[in-house]
Order: structure tokens, then C-alpha cells, then sequence
């Protein structure tokens, strides 16, 4: 028999119930009944006893797919109970049944009390996938269901209950009053990346490196640099040594063959900026953002659909986005909790991020990190290559590595997900005694020793290939502007004419974090000589 909406309608309204007159919400209900294979009259009956028990008076379509959720749990938890399965089974099904207690409490728990089940309520996200015709004409939190590879999915309570959303923690340049939008992609955006001597765009073979390349890659290095510093310093002839982390060249003496005593050092010098011929003086904006997207405590994501909704009213011009997508650190994937593939969860995620984007027309750049669990684990780190994008989308998304030296109309971002200040600042000895601070001493490091990961040896999480590391990972130019977020505290600063910013993470543990936004113009060179092409940039609470 066919499903009447009319019918449906008049049976919750005579046990008054209201619901939104909307499109979606009737075609839901529709959905439910071919689903679950239940007449309208049943469905009325299910629903009445739902929202007598929540305590809910208004039937939505973010009610519908809670109330979804809990009906496929409980019969799902029946027919486990109901039927024995003596054949061999597969992960999934496996972690269904280890999983299976903690559900049926759980949906005890939503029948229940009402002190209980207010605290349920709070649910925000829609936890079924919705049809491609729905989807595509609407909001990007119908793209996403957590519930398809999550059991437990809900909402961060610190995040949802924050306050400060929105405020600016920190400001650069001629900030203040400015209003921040972007044109969303309009006009000639061009994007290309730059390579020292050639970019990373694919996978290649790891873990085959012997100790012999290992130092002749450190030693090239080192004589490069000191080759520079010859010349810059105009010194006659130098012994190279083989030392972690900083290359100097020091002048002494070394009276006994054992001990020398330094009298100068001379630091390293940075390259030259990029020369582009580009000629575009319009202002563009550029939206940077650090994963983790999602809160310690929930795998909803609800960070990343703000995140989207930022893009969406702002319309930037170029979105560059780090990861981890899938943090490795997060404790669902640690303790072995989620029920798809975590290449399945990540293509989730930038679905979502794609197509919920799609209308503003901003160029999306993808960076990935080596906290993305389902990614290679090696350094240098090539670009994500699982996700095939849809046509409509090949012209305004792309795909770089970590680390990667990219050009946005002639201007020159570095880039690099790996925490480097982190890294550097717990292996860094310095005299305090009226110097820089420590950010600005590790970022001079970073740009006068001319490459993306100056330490070694690195931390032990550091997987690097040497080999590729001294083609890929190296400053082809020092850029315009250099984005290195870290877990340390955010911040923008002018080192060296190039402008560095550390954006923070979007999230920090249970709570919400920042992202990063700037405008940027090329300006021509006046008597006094560059100009900066960042004119503007601030760290923004989500």
C-alpha cells in the first residue's frame, strides 16, 4: 500500500503533534516507512511514542534522524538477540557485537527518564545519510553522518557551550575596522606550486634509505650552506663538521687539536624572495585552518561544519585547509571504535568540505599531515590521492604535500603541517639575556638555514626519507608568507620581510581553537624598497 503523507500528517496531528509543512521532513517520513517496511499508521504509532517519551511537542527533520538512529539501534540489538550466526565473521560485525551492551544501554537510556533524555537532546547533527537529490540543495551538515562510522556520536558539550566564538586574539597590519570577505574565487586565482627543484606529487617507495645516503645528503646540505656563507662573508676557506640541527661557520683557534675556541659566527642568510611576473593588484583573501576538524571527546565534526559555514559567508578566494583530517591521536581511533575504514571516514570529511563549499566558489588547497591516520607516514609527504573529485570541482581544489612552496597570483605561501616550532623549541639552547623571543629565534632558524625541517636528528615521530627530503623539503625562495600552526600559542610575525603565522589548531582537546585569515595585494617596489604583500591578518576563534 502506498505511504500518504495527508494520512500520516492528520495521525500525529490528533495526538498534537506539530510538524514543519517542509519538503525534506515529509519526504523523511516517507523514507522511513520504504526502509523500515512500515505502514504510515506505524510509523504514526512509533512516532507518537518517541516524542511522548522525549517529551518533544514539534516533529523535525533534525528529530527524524535522531529518531532514526535509536529505532535501527533497537532493532539491530533485537535480531542479535534473536538469532544465533555460527559462520565466521568480519571485523565489522565482530566490533558490532563487542560493541553491542554499551548500545542496548544507550538506547535504554533514551527511554527512560526525563532527566535523562534531556540531556540527549542537545543533538544537533543529522545522523543519516540523506539522498543525492535532497543533498544537493541543501545545508553541508545533511552531507555528513557521523552515525555511518561511528557508534557514538555526540556532541561536545564544552565545544557547544563556548562563548567566544568569533573573537580575535591577535592582529597584523591594517586589521582593525576592516571588514573580512572575499570574493569567493571570482576573477583569474591562480594557483601553482613551486618546487626546489621539482614538486612532490606522488607516492614513492620509503624505508630503503641506508646510513651512507643518510650523511651524504646531511653533508651536500652543509656544504651548500657554508658555499653561501663563503660567499656572502667573503671567507677564504672553511673545515666542514658534521653537527645536529643549525649550520654556522665559526672563526677560532684551535691550539691542542681537541678544543676549538670560537672568537666569531657567522649565522646563516636567507634566499631571495620570489620574482614573479604576475601582474594582479586586486586583494585577495585567504583562509588558513590546522586540523584536528573534530573535539577529543566527539567525532561529530561540528568544528569542521563552522568551519564551512566561515567559508561560505566570508566567500575568501583561497581556503587552505592542513590536516589531520582523521586525527591518529583522537581517542575513537585509538581505541578502535569506528566501524568503517578510516580512508572511508576521510573521504567523509572532505566530501563534505568540497561540496559544502561548492556554492561559495573559494579555491580549496589540501595539506596533509602525518597525524592523518590513513595516510602515509613518511616525510617528505605526498599530496592525498584517494579521493577522486567531481568535475564541477577539478579547477577549484588541489591537492599539495607536506611540506610545499605554494604560489597564489605571484604571491609565495610556505607551507607545512608538521609542528616545527614544537620540535625546534624543545631542542633549541639560548641565552635569554635580551634577545628575540622564541618564536621569532626558530623562525630565523627555519628561514636562514633555507629549509622546512632544519633539525636533526628529527623527533622520533619523524619519519623522513632523505633522499626525497633534499628534493622536496628544501626553500626554493623564502616566501611571502610562511603558515606553520602548531599546538604552541598563535601568532603573526614580520621575520625577515616574511610574514609567519602560526594559526593554532581549529580544535584543543575538548574545546574549540582558531584558524588564521589574511589579505594579501602584490605592491610594487618603492624607494623604499619590497613591500610585504600581506596587508592585513588576524587568528580568529572558531
Amino acid at each position: 500500500m502506498a505511504v500518504s503523507t495527508e494520512r500520516l500528517a492528520q495521525d500525529l496531528r490528533d495526538f498534537g503533534l506539530e510538524f514543519e509543512e517542509d519538503e525534506a521532513v515529509c519526504e523523511k517520513m516517507v523514507e522511513l516507512c520504504l526502509m523500515h517496511r512500515m505502514k504510515d499508521d506505524e510509523l504514526a504509532r512509533e512516532l507518537i511514542a518517541y516524542t511522548t517519551n522525549k517529551r518533544e511537542a514539534r516533529i523535525t527533520l533534525e528529530l527524524l534522524n535522531v529518531f532514526e538512529h535509536d529505532l535501527a539501534n533497537r532493532r539491530t540489538s533485537t535480531a542479535k538477540r534473536g538469532g544465533g550466526h555460527a559462520g565466521p565473521r568480519d571485523i565489522t560485525s565482530i566490533q558490532e557485537l563487542i560493541e553491542e551492551e554499551a548500545e542496548v544501554e544507550d538506547l535504554l537510556d533514551s527511554y527512560t527518564s526525563s532527566s535523562k533524555s534531556s540531556q540527549k537532546r542537545i543533538i544537533t547533527t543529522p545522523e543519516t545519510p540523506r539522498s543525492k537529490r535532497i543533498v544537493s540543495t541543501r545545508s553541508p551538515h545533511l552531507l555528513f553522518s557521523p552515525t555511518s562510522f561511528s557508534p557514538s556520536a555526540t556532541p561536545s558539550q564544552k565545544y557547544s557551550s563556548r562563548s567566544s566564538r568569533g573573537e580575535v586574539v591577535t592582529s597584523f597590519g591594517s586589521a582593525q575596522g576592516m571588514s573580512w570577505s572575499g570574493k569567493g574565487g571570482e576573477g583569474n586565482v591562480s594557483l601553482s606550486v613551486l618546487g626546489c627543484p621539482e614538486s612532490l606529487t606522488g607516492t614513492y617507495k620509503s624505508m630503503f634509505q641506508k646510513l651512507v645516503d643518510i650523511r651524504e645528503v646531511l653533508i651536500c646540505k652543509i656544504e651548500d650552506l657554508g658555499y653561501e656563507l663563503k660567499e656572502v662573508y667573503n671567507i677564504e676557506a672553511f673545515a666542514p663538521v658534521l653537527e645536529p640541527a643549525q649550520v654556522v661557520v665559526m672563526e677560532g683557534t684551535n691550539t691542542t687539536g681537541k678544543k676549538l675556541i670560537a672568537t666569531k659566527i657567522y649565522q646563516g642568510v636567507p634566499l631571495p624572495f620570489h620574482q614573479s611576473a604576475e601582474e594582479d593588484t586586486e586583494q585577495r583573501m585567504v583562509v588558513v585552518a590546522s586540523g584536528p576538524y573534530t573535539t577529543s571527546d566527539s567525532i561529530t565534526y561540528d568544528p569542521m561544519m563552522d568551519l564551512i559555514a566561515v567559508v561560505n559567508r566570508d566567500r575568501p578566494d583561497v581556503c587552505i585547509l592542513f590536516g589531520p583530517f582523521l586525527d591518529a591521536k583522537h581517542q575513537q581511533v585509538e581505541n578502535c571504535q569506528l566501524t568503517s575504514p578510516f580512508e572511508d571516514v576521510f573521504k567523509h570529511c572532505l566530501r563534505t568540505i568540497i561540496e559544502g563549499t561548492r556554492s561559495s566558489g573559494s579555491h580549496l588547497v589540501f595539506v596533509p599531515s602525518l597525524r592523518d591516520v590513513h595516510h602515509d607516514l613518511v616525510y617528505p609527504q605526498p599530496p592525498f590521492s584517494c579521493y577522486e573529485l567531481p568535475k564541477e570541482d577539478k579547477q577549484r581544489v588541489l591537492f599539495v604535500s607536506d611540506p610545499c612552496t605554494l604560489s597564489i597570483n605571484g604571491v609565495v605561501f610556505g607551507l607545512t603541517s608538521t609542528d616545527l616550532l614544537f620540535h625546534m623549541g624543545s631542542e633549541e639552547i639560548c641565552s635569554s639575556s635580551g634577545g628575540p623571543d622564541r618564536f621569532s629565534r626558530i623562525l630565523k632558524h627555519i628561514l636562514t638555514q633555507r629549509s622546512y625541517y632544519p633539525l636533526y636528528p628529527p623527533m622520533e615521530e619523524m619519519a623522513i626519507d632523505y633522499e626525497n627530503f633534499f628534493t622536496y623539503a628544501q626553500l626554493p625562495v623564502t616566501p611571502d608568507i610562511l603558515v606553520v600552526p602548531s599546538e604552541l600559542r598563535y601568532f603573526v610575525k614580520d621575520i625577515l620581510g616574511c610574514i609567519c603565522m602560526n594559526p593554532g589548531r581549529l580544535t584543543k582537546g575538548q574545546v574549540g581553537g582558531t584558524f588564521g585569515r589574511l589579505y594579501m595585494r602584490k605592491q610594487n617596489p618603492g624607494q623604499e624598497g619590497r613591500k610585504s604583500p600581506c596587508v592585513a591578518a588576524q587568528v580568529v576563534k572558531i
